[in-house]
């Protein structure tokens, strides 16, 4: 039965029918209906999922290769010290590392739950039901299919109902359907075929509130089987997905592990060949491997997106999860809800016909004697509340008219004291007309706005040029054709009339003041689009990102923003959610790439076009505020919620939170994730460069049957103060000046490519070659010495070769003062070097001896040397590019 209530077109069967199969009447259910139901389909409730225990997540933030080999690293490492007598901290550092980021992953892991928590609060906690006859007022959670539930305006729908009655209903669904306005419904109704969501106007769903009228509904569907629920499910199903950069560095990881493996069997095997002590060859590995894995590089990574995330605040855009953003350097399709977002959010007057002309309001306010008069009938004609403090409350279209007096000095509620109402007829859907007769100058004025074609029917006169003329059929072209060139360009379109009166009629002749009006004009409104998004657009095709409008609202309304804004390019396309679902998964993944905008989507239309782009290895940030979102954000690499207008629901299923609401915002936050992304990538460079640096050394020492040029206790230092300081300080490296004209970065491309790994191998080399020069001179003087001056060059060529790394192509000496805390971490790693060689107290400690000047010097040139070789290696690629 559960399953039937789910999939049964309730918006295409008549009251009667929907009755019968509920087993309900007009007077609602009785008490055994409700148990029996109850028994059934249970509450009206989100269902719970079994949430893992602390434990269980802790323990599932280990399954990372590049975890596995810090763990692996730190058990070796702690090996080293139990036998050598030396100090543990190099693995207890590893293992603080670790759990930090074991932690944070926890933390993050509640999302889904979050989700499902918001959409639980969503729910109206009390609602009006008839049930024996009687009207009463129940917990939601009690509703049962088969209920009669009663509306009022403010509100919230409980359950999905098939509405049985319904007067001047209007019902904000936009949480549900993305579309911006209210939604007349109507409960007669009834439809042949399926139909979008957005469209069944014989329907309240849950999550919706009651804006204008009243109504009453049948229960069709309650708790998970509502549309609400259904998403609820989808946010379940939609699995967790892993960054481009998780990815990376869990392929990095496992690269590193194979050449760690491989470099020590190749070393142990090669010691053992020259008759070495077998423990010291093991020994002499178990460094190599330590030596091999770049333990900062969890710990370096966190810190520069948590920097990130700060930054990234201060620029309105708020960050829930650490890893999102890196991906916003990657993302090259952003899918851009409309309402708020690409728009203003508030429906605004900016077209004015009267007077047989149209004015653009938008950028023209000075209003003439007829459009005055336009004014006049739209604002008191309005059943918005002007508060003091500038304040409207009512229907958008209403206040979208008072807004528009405002701007022209005239002021709802002086006009309304000026001019009081003493009679109305409400607007409804079947007339749709509204009407209110004012006292004024000793007579009555009668003042009527709706659709135009329902208002010229009652109309005989025009107002022109000050005067009352009869209206023609050359009269009624133009205004047909001024109101048609309003609807092209997605207007919402209301004309006012008005005539004079002697006496207010009696209630019984009341309907007779809609006949004999005078036309005066029509007022065009549309949600406008944010002013600096255009801008945006145009900055996210340079930065090779296809902007996408995904919308609820109607086809016409989209084309018309999507063209205005520069996101509907031409010769592409705008299609419908309906259209979307006719397409086989074949043509949408032919056709995608040439639809720009969707319209009248419902959320599975929305998940299925962010996989889509998926499936076409596309980094996609989607942006959204409601509940129909909630799944395609979850599922998007960048998940983006409105931090003003969006509902807990979406907002717990992102990734990131704009607190502004706005799509230029999210382009400012890809230009600061691009510059992440990028410094994430030097730190790796430089650190994975370091290390192949410290792997040579000994693998070429070992290889030649040298002594070792490092203790374990010199690798310890260099991987902790002259490789980590620095590429910590990377983090805030500045960004290029051109990183929004540049290509995003391909998110499936490996860290460890082979331009990438042939410029570490090379750098790493070079550092090697020149700390093994400087071992084997001080090795005439002692082995001591030799070692305590390839510590010395290693530790001070890399804070040299910091420099290279900012830029693959830019020379070094550009820039170069442009990070301050970069300076900072070189003088601080390169003091404690100093330090540790100079000050004969710590010689002891790091197994270091003392160096004569000269040998200072040898040091010191040959630490400098990486940055003029880099430069002229720059120096050649830029000549032959040329």
């Amino acid at each position: 039965m559960v399953n039937n209530l789910r999939n049964t077109a309730w918006y295409c069967l008549k009251i009667e029918k929907i009755q019968e199969q509920l087993r309900t009447s007009s007077k609602g259910l009785n008490n055994n209906q409700i148990d029996s139901a109850r028994n059934e389909f249970g509450y009206n409730e989100f269902e719970k999922t079994k949430k893992k225990t602390l434990i269980v997540r802790f323990l599932e933030q280990f399954k990372s290769f590049m975890i596995i080999i810090l763990i692996i690293a730190a058990v070796v490492s702690g090996i080293i010290g139990i036998v050598e007598g030396e100090s543990f901290i190099d693995s207890l550092i590893i293992l603080g590392v670790v759990i930090l980021n074991a932690v944070i992953g926890v933390v993050q892991e509640a999302k889904a739950e979050e989700s499902l928590e918001a959409l639980e609060k969503m729910s109206a906690p009390q609602c009006k039901v008839i049930r024996d006859g009687i009207q009463q007022i129940i917990p939601s959670r009690e509703l049962v299919p088969g209920d009669l539930v009663v509306l009022d305006t403010g509100d919230s729908v409980p359950a999905d109902l098939r509405l049985t009655e319904s007067i001047n209903l209007k019902i904000q669904e936009s949480a549900l359907t993305g579309e911006s306005v209210p939604v007349e419904k109507d409960a007669h109704l009834i439809f042949e075929n399926e139909i979008p969501l957005g469209d069944r106007r014989n329907m309240a769903f849950s999550a919706g509130t009651v804006t204008y009228g009243r109504g009453k509904g049948i229960v069709v569907a309650a708790g998970m089987q509502t549309e609400v629920g259904k998403i609820a499910e989808m946010i379940q199903s939609v699995p967790d997905t892993t960054t481009p950069l998780q990815r990376k560095l869990n392929d990095l990881g496992k690269g590193l592990g194979i050449i760690s493996l491989v470099a020590c069997v190749i070393i142990f095997i090669i010691g053992i060949l020259y008759g070495k002590d077998l423990m010291e060859m093991f020994m002499t590995a178990v460094s190599l491997a330590v030596a091999a894995i770049p333990e900062g590089l969890p710990a370096i990574a966190t810190v520069v997106l948590a920097v990130g995330v700060q930054r990234l605040a201060k620029k309105k855009a708020i960050v829930r999860t650490l890893p999102s953003v890196e991906v916003l350097g990657c993302t090259t399709v952003i899918c851009s809800d409309k309402t708020g977002t690409l728009t203003q959010n508030k429906m605004t007057v900016t077209h004015v016909f009267s007077n047989q002309s149209t004015l653009d309001f938008s950028n023209d306010l000075n209003i003439t004697k007829e459009q005055s008069k336009l004014f006049e009938i739209a604002i008191l004609c309005n059943d918005t509340k002007l508060i003091k403090d500038g304040t409207m409350l009512g229907d958008p279209t209403e206040t979208a008219l008072v807004d528009a007096g405002l701007r022209i000095s005239l002021d709802k509620n002086t006009l309304e004291q000026k001019y009081p109402r003493k009679e109305e007829i409400p607007f409804d859907s079947e007339r749709k007309l509204m009407t209110t007769v004012h006292a004024r100058d000793n007579n009555y004025e009668v003042y009527t706005k709706g659709a135009l074609d329902e208002l010229l029917a009652c109309c005989e006169t025009i107002l022109l040029n000050g005067e009352i003329v009869s209206l023609t059929t050359q009269h009624l072209e133009v205004i047909k054709q001024a109101n048609r060139e309003m609807a092209q360009n997605a207007l919402r379109v209301l004309a006012m009339a008005y005539k004079n009166l002697q006496d207010i009629p009696e209630k019984r002749d009341i309907k007779n003041l809609e006949t004999e009006l005078t036309f005066v004009g029509m007022l065009g409104m549309i949600d406008p689009p944010r002013p600096e998004v255009k801008d945006a657009v145009k900055i996210c095709r340079d930065a090779g990102i296809k902007p996408v409008m995904i919308t609820g609202d109607h086809k016409i309304t989209a084309e018309a923003i999507a063209k205005s804004l520069g996101i509907l390019q031409e010769n592409h396309r705008a299609i419908t959610g309906s259209e979307l679902d006719m397409m086989q998964e074949e043509e949408l993944m032919k056709n995608i790439d040439d639809i720009d905008v969707y319209a009248r989507v419902s959320p599975e239309n929305k998940v299925r076009i962010v996989k889509a782009f998926q499936q076409k290895q596309q980094i996609v940030a989607m942006t959204g505020d409601g509940v129909n979102d909630a799944p395609a954000l979850k599922l998007a690499d960048i998940g983006t919620a409105m931090g003003i207008t969006g509902t807990d629901v979406s907002k717990q299923a992102s990734d990131i939170i704009l607190t502004d609401d706005n799509f230029a915002t999210i382009v400012t936050a890809v230009g600061e994730g691009r510059r992440i992304y990028n410094n994430i990538i030097k730190a790796i460079h430089f650190l994975l460069a370091t290390n192949i640096g410290e792997i040579l050394l000994l693998f070429v020492a070992v290889l030649l049957n040298w002594a070792t040029p490092l203790m374990p206790i010199h690798i310890l230092m260099i991987n902790l103060v002259t490789d980590s300081l620095p590429a910590l300080a990377l983090s805030v490296d500045p960004a290029d000046k051109d990183i929004m004209k540049q290509k995003p970065s391909n998110a499936n491309q490996k860290i460890l490519n082979k331009a990438f790994v042939t410029r570490i191998l090379i750098q790493g080399a070079m550092m090697s070659a020149l700390s093994l020069i400087a071992f084997r001179i001080g090795c005439q003087t002692s082995v001591a010495v030799g070692q305590t001056m390839a510590f010395g060059t290693l530790a001070l060529s890399q804070l040299v070769h910091i420099f290279n790394v900012r830029s693959e192509k830019r020379s070094a000496f550009r820039g170069m003062f442009t990070n301050k805390y970069l300076w900072g971490a070189i003088m601080l790693s390169a003091g404690i070097v100093l330090a540790i060689l100079e000050i004969p107290v710590l010689h002891s400690f790091f197994q270091v001896s003392t160096l004569t000047g000269i040998q200072w010097l040898i040091v010191i040139g040959l630490s400098s040397t990486p940055l003029p070789l880099v430069e002229l290696t720059k120096l050649i690629r830029r000549f032959i590019k040329k």
